[in-house]
């Protein structure tokens, strides 16, 4: 059902749910221990029901449909798990090393929305340290 989608509904469903992933993994500090995919689906429910512009324009019948909802599971999946494999930026290894050298801190991060955290993380310190 999913597939049957057009390519921008398509394309809005994974940038929802990019979006949630990312905003509530920075909401628990990514850390791993208190990461639950039950608690990330109650949010990305929250957003597309409150905020997301596309879900209205799926119909009803599609919404109630099992096998779309399977189709869903497997797109937050695959989303998720690109997320999470895609290595930081060169450019953000550098920055993020430098600040932590200067802040002497050692945060660790495994892709590149975590590296994102991590940068706004250490520039917050930096400017608190002023």
């Amino acid at each position: 059902m999913f597939k049957d989608l057009s390519p921008n509904l398509k394309s809005s469903i994974t940038r929802s749910i990019t979006q949630t992933f990312e905003q509530y993994m920075s909401e628990i500090e990514w850390d791993e221990d208190r990461y639950s995919i039950d608690d990330f689906i109650v949010k990305w429910r929250e957003y597309i029901t409150t905020r997301a512009l596309w879900y209205a324009k799926i119909p009803d019948d599609i919404k109630r449909d099992v096998q779309f909802h399977e189709d869903l599971a497997v797109r937050i999946n695959e989303n998720i798990a690109r997320i999470l494999n895609e290595p930081p930026s060169e450019e953000q290894i550098a920055e993020i090393q430098i600040m932590q050298e200067k802040l002497n801190t050692h945060y660790e991060y495994d892709c590149k929305a975590e590296a994102v955290y991590v940068e706004g993380l250490l520039k917050k310190l930096m400017e608190s340290s002023r």
